[in-house]
């Protein structure tokens, strides 16, 4: 039995190191198994098992003496081996394709999903698109001359609003065809053009298109700052998706060109166009269009104020994408290539600047605040004048300016209600903006003079009384004239053409320079003046816009002016903010006390220091005035139409080689005069040029009528006593006492030589003889300290030495 039973115990075959047993009697692919039994056959040659039905149980009681072949058993090295690895397949081309598609599409899902936080995250920290609103555009002031013509204009942008229907149709094009060629078919945010920029800056290596669309630019231009980050332009897509959703197309363009920079401190096309072209945004050919919408990818690089070659090369490039879209012709382009380049100057130019820059300092005073929205001024302003101005200037200073040291000039001419008809600030107002006719205060020297002579006439003195033109001294004051020589006993009027100190100095001393104070002060000078007998010459500083409104007051017959350039202020839908009201003067001078300063006046042109302001066919008086050292040099005037003052000097106070009141400035005055007269015909100045008499005697006494009087004393002014003798009077005389004069008859030393030399020098030397004045330097009101000093003329006897019993 256990024989038996030892005979049907199953022998299982082993492997040790993958080798067959030997004992086995056969290879591992000859195994026998039964038919009905399920074993597992092992193949040699692929090496796999594979296995058979098992046999039923009852099968297997009947079989058993069947010879029973035991299953093969892995070794334990056999069963630790590793199965063999398969080779990859081979995907082939379309393999890599469809593996690049699979990650292209999950990368763009990430990248999507990224982006979508990135928009959410920026999104969010931006204020809620109900409170989104378009910025007011900064207020613009447009300022007008006398017939409504354009001056300046002033503000933040430079230049008003311009509808799309209302500029030039090449403007809008340009700036399509070079900046945003699909703006009428994208939603603000292009993605092909972005495409586009992006593989041409990659093409070319480096930057030559950009991905922003007009919309996205507008919205960085109105809510962004400049910074170039991913925030910020996250944010700028946003808001030109808003924009497109809220605005039209037209819409949109319009606020692109009113509020884009096109440099040199001009915002919108309409400015760009002033600025650049001196010309409307409506009048742009298509050259000039071209060139703006060149500006706008570097304004400052490209301006043709900066770089005009580099403008002109960026128009080029504007014209051919033009021509690409469709806008123009190659005849168009030929047309517009063959205009002359545009060259800008360097700043705005041009003496109504000066005027636009005075109307911006008065304009917050008129309307009550600050500007707030766009405004309308109407001024007083004459352009035609004005360029008249300027270019009088200009040509002397072109002419004899540098060899006479003279570096700087200015003007003002006002009509006989003060309104300011011309004004000119300076040589060159993109060199220097500062307003040297009313900003500026320097000493008026003689052209102040006016004003002592009135105080005199109001005190009963015509201008036919008579005073001593010798050396005086009051106090330790002792005014000379120019060459330090003196014409004896003359006229007022005599003394106010020749423009002689020493009787000046007399006058004042007569009447006080409280009274010459009040009456510059009714006549409309307003700046600071000393109380000291010096103010007879103009030591006191005044600007010209003053010295010259208060002259007016002689032309218009004795009624106080105001100086006044804005006429009307107006906001842009016509309502009326400010008008001006010259109406009913305040009469502040006797017209007789007028007629007789005029007829004096009248001689400084005809017979004095004035003689190169005579005007062809034209009466005129007015006044020179030269101060210390030949620092500054004035000539102010009138005729019937026009009041006009001219001054000369350097801004640094640095002398000049001699110019006087009577020369550059008198020159000047002439020849603008002259341009500003033609076509009119010629009238009297006021009064005629005729002296009135009050009918009182000249030599009269004063309240201390007992005093004996001389021939001499009446010829010196002077009382027996040495006390001045009171002259008539018209009204009562000042309650202060008056400086008293010294006659002395050394020659004291001063630095101020005065205006002439003897009157009884031959008429051959005699720069106020009938021959024409036609001296390039004439004599002086105050000059140079070192101007040589005249020897004292041997002394002859006279009629009025032996009256006087010297």
């Amino acid at each position: 039995m256990a024989d038996k039973k030892k005979s049907r115990q199953r022998i299982e075959p082993s492997f040790s190191s993958g080798r067959e047993r030997s004992d086995d009697g056969f290879n591992a692919g000859e195994r026998i198994v039964g038919s009905r039994r399920s074993a597992k056959a092992y193949s040699s040659s692929s090496k796999t098992y594979y296995e058979e039905p098992e046999p039923d149980e009852e099968e297997d009681e009947d079989d058993e003496d069947e010879p029973v072949v035991a299953k093969p058993r892995r070794t334990r090295a056999r069963s630790r081996r590793k199965p063999a690895r398969r080779a990859p397949p081979r995907r082939g081309f379309f393999g890599f394709i469809r593996s690049t598609i699979y990650w292209g599409l999950v990368l763009c899902l990430w990248a999507g999903i990224g982006l979508a936080g990135l928009v959410a995250y920026y999104g969010s920290r931006m204020p809620s698109a109900s409170t989104w609103s378009i910025p007011e555009r900064p207020p613009n002031v447009k300022i007008n001359d006398l017939d409504g013509s354009l001056i300046a204009n002033r503000g933040t942008t430079g230049g008003e609003a311009v509808a799309l229907g209302d500029m030039s149709p090449y403007i809008p094009e340009a700036i399509i065809a070079i900046e945003d060629r699909r703006f009428y078919s994208h939603f603000g945010f292009d993605p092909i053009g972005l495409a586009r920029a992006m593989v041409t800056n990659v093409v070319t290596g480096h930057a030559v298109q950009g991905g922003s669309t007009l919309t996205q630019q507008l919205a960085k231009n109105l809510f962004l700052s400049p910074d170039r980050t991913l925030e910020r332009k996250v944010q700028e897509v946003l808001l030109a998706l808003w924009l497109e959703h809220k605005y039209t197309k037209d819409q949109i363009l319009t606020m692109y060109l009113n509020r884009v920079y096109f440099g040199s401190n001009a915002y919108g096309v309409e400015a760009a166009a002033r600025r650049y072209f001196n010309k409307s945004a409506k009048d742009v050919n298509l050259g000039e269009a071209a060139m703006l919408a060149g500006l706008v990818k570097a304004p400052s690089r490209l301006s043709p104020a900066r770089d005009p070659a580099a403008a002109e090369a960026r128009a080029q490039l504007v014209l051919q994408a033009m021509h690409d879209q469709g806008f123009i012709s190659e005849s168009d382009i030929k047309t517009a290539m063959a205009q002359p380049p545009t060259r800008s100057k360097s700043y705005w130019s041009g003496a109504e600047n000066y005027v636009a820059d005075m109307v911006m300092d008065q304009l917050p005073k008129l309307i009550g605040g600050d500007v707030k929205e766009d405004l309308i001024v109407d001024t007083t302003l004459d352009m035609s004048l004005e360029e008249k101005a300027e270019k009088a200037l200009s040509d002397v200073l072109e002419k004899e300016g540098k060899k006479l040291n003279a570096s700087q000039a200015s003007l003002v001419s006002v009509d006989a209600t003060g309104a300011i008809r011309a004004l000119v600030g300076g040589r060159d107002y993109a060199q220097s903006q500062f307003n040297r006719a009313v900003t500026a205060k320097r000493q008026p020297g003689s052209a102040f003079k006016p004003f002592v002579y009135t105080a005199a006439l109001e005190m009963g003195l015509t201008p036919n009384s008579i005073r001593n033109d010798m050396p005086v001294k009051i106090g330790n004051w002792a005014p000379e004239n120019y060459e330090q020589r003196y014409s004896g006993p003359v006229t007022l009027a005599t003394a106010v053409a020749k423009s002689l100190n020493t009787v000046a100095a007399q006058i004042v001393a007569e009447v006080g320079p409280d009274q010459v104070i009040k009456v510059a002060r009714r006549l409309g000078i307003e700046s600071d003046l000393q109380a000291n007998a010096s103010i007879a010459l103009g030591t006191s500083e005044v600007s010209l816009l003053e010295l010259t409104s208060a002259y007016a007051t002689f032309m218009n017959g004795g009624y106080k002016v105001a100086p006044h350039v804005i006429t009307r202020v107006t906001t842009a839908s016509g309502k009326v903010l400010y008008q001006t009201n010259t109406g009913n003067p305040e009469r502040v001078l006797n017209p007789d006390i007028v007629t007789n300063m005029n007829t004096m006046m009248a001689g400084v042109i005809a017979n004095g220091t004035g003689k190169a302001a005579r005007i062809p066919g034209w009466q005129a008086a007015g006044k020179s005035g030269t101060t210390q050292s030949f620092r500054d040099a004035l000539f102010v005037g009138f005729t019937s139409h026009l009041t006009t003052g001219v001054w000369f000097g350097n801004d640094d106070g640095k002398s000049m080689r001699k110019v006087t009141g009577g020369g550059l400035p008198a020159k000047a005055w002439k020849e603008f005069m002259v341009a500003a007269h033609k076509g009119i015909t010629p009238t009297p100045i006021f009064g005629g040029g005729q002296i009135i008499d009050n009918g009182l005697p000249m030599a009269q006494t004063g309240p201390n009528g007992d005093q004996p009087t001389t021939i001499g004393n009446i010829i010196s002014g002077v009382a027996d006593g040495g006390q001045p003798i009171q002259q008539p009077t018209l009204q009562q005389r000042p309650s202060q006492q008056p400086i008293q004069p010294q006659i002395v008859n050394q020659v004291s030393a001063n630095e101020d030589p005065q205006d002439l030399p003897p009157a009884n020098l031959a008429d051959d030397t005699n720069p106020y003889s009938s021959n024409p004045y036609d001296s390039d330097i004439p004599p002086a009101d105050v000059g140079d300290s070192g101007a040589p000093v005249a020897t004292t003329r041997p002394h002859r006897s006279s009629l009025l030495d032996v009256i006087l019993g010297r």
